[in-house]
């Protein structure tokens, strides 16, 4: 077993211990926040300014726009864009709209995709190269001459790494994924090897909801014996995670409850635990990735334009291609589909309702504060990373990273709190 595989192990059997102990990993501190976080339009310019025209995201999985000319439209935080394969199969991302009246090139429906060598505007059918560059100006006698170069579509800084295209949503920003991720979660996404997998469904959803509370809710292993009684948690352990803090990003493992056969006796030290427990990633500033026995889903948050109390939600269902999955394609199609419709069927009749309530309720005038455990650990690294954001200048955006940051270890099975290791 190489190093990954045996740190994955150790962590696996941290969870174990707690499962035993009825204990999980926590942080020192709880802490507070306020129903105005979620509401505030001031804050929420903040956030679009200070977090997303600054810090890297990921706006799609590569396999999604797979060859040349392929293209997807998206609404950003903070703009309209068309990202699309390029010629020499590298990726760019450009605002959606006409640099001579302002119209939209590409119908945006969100997720919108299709696959061509130019951009062309409805309102006079000014075409724009899939390299951004102007084209066309029609009837160009007459119109006067201007400096094409001058005039292409506006870009985006843009990377394309781990298998996911990714955006910083500001044309005056700049880029370095690695960077952001810093040597763990860099290390830990390549050892996914997700540039090998494909994207086999994906769907957004617009909610009246702000986009950290839909945060919160998918990094809380709290919440799932009550949201979930009849869907997840009969499947997954509640208010249990093996806890790793990596600065702006973290990670927890949470065991399945195929696991408790383990409970009273220890497994056989060289036998594999990982399909026994989902490894959850928090990739901040808005995403959720999840690492399933047979595939991965990734979950991620947007705010909205304008309203604080609306956002943008994606999900993906990540999974090995067909071809190379040992299924026929119709067994592929229907095993997908099934998982895709079962998780659908949750956000919908579970997460969603609960979740608009809660914003709904975060607009009264007096709730008072509202606090975090100090199990809730995910979601303090999260609201933790968030307020650095908003308070830091930009060369302190990506501060460096340890090369090995530091955990949350277990209890020894006769301690009841668990401490920082």
């Amino acid at each position: 077993m190489d190093e990954v595989g045996l740190d994955r192990e150790l962590r696996i059997r941290r969870a174990l211990e707690h499962l035993r102990n009825n204990t999980t990993d926590q942080l020192e501190h709880q802490s507070v926040f306020t129903a105005a976080e979620h509401t505030d339009p001031e804050r929420a310019r903040q956030e679009r300014e200070l977090i997303f025209a600054r810090v890297p995201t990921i706006v799609c999985h590569s396999s999604e726009i797979p060859q040349p000319y392929d293209w997807r439209t998206m609404q950003l935080p903070r703009n309209k864009v068309i990202v699309a394969r390029q010629p020499d199969g590298s990726v760019k991302t450009f605002v959606n709209l006409c640099r001579h009246r302002g119209g939209l090139l590409e119908e945006d429906n969100h997720l919108g995709c299709g696959r061509a060598r130019l951009f062309s505007c409805p309102y006079h059918r000014w075409s724009y190269n899939v390299d951004g560059s102007l084209r066309t100006v029609t009837r160009e006698t007459t119109f006067g001459e201007i400096d094409k170069s001058q005039h292409g579509l506006i870009e985006l800084p843009t990377e394309e790494r781990h298998g996911f295209v990714w955006v910083v949503d500001s044309a005056r920003g700049s880029i370095d994924v690695s960077a952001w991720l810093g040597p763990d979660m860099d290390s830990i996404l390549a050892g996914y090897r997700l540039d090998e997998l494909v994207c086999a469904r994906s769907e957004g959803f617009d909610e009246p909801v702000n986009w950290k509370v839909m945060q919160d809710a998918f990094l809380d292993g709290y919440h799932i014996a009550y949201a979930h009684p009849n869907t997840a948690a009969k499947h997954i352990h509640t208010n249990l995670m093996a806890f790793e803090d990596f600065g702006r990003h973290c990670r927890f493992v949470t065991p399945r409850k195929t696991i408790d056969q383990w409970i009273d006796s220890d497994p056989p030290a060289d036998l594999s635990l990982v399909s026994h427990v989902t490894e959850t990633q928090f990739l901040g500033p808005c995403h959720t990735l999840l690492k399933q026995p047979d595939h991965y889903q990734l979950l991620t948050f947007r705010p909205d334009p304008v309203q604080p109390g609306r956002s943008w939600m994606e999900m993906r269902l990540i999974v090995t291609p067909q071809e190379r999955s040992g299924m026929t394609e119709a067994r592929w199609t229907q095993l997908w589909d099934k998982n895709w419709e079962i998780l659908l069927a949750v956000l919908h009749q579970e997460d969603f309702p609960l979740l608009r309530l809660s914003q709904a309720a975060m607009g009264s005038a007096d709730g008072g504060d509202m606090i975090l455990g100090r199990n809730e650990v995910a979601n303090l690294v999260f609201h933790r990373e968030t307020r650095r954001l908003l308070a830091a200048a930009d060369h302190e955006v990506s501060p460096p990273l340890p090369a090995l940051s530091a955990g949350v270890a277990a209890p020894a099975r006769t301690t009841g709190t668990p401490v920082r290791s």
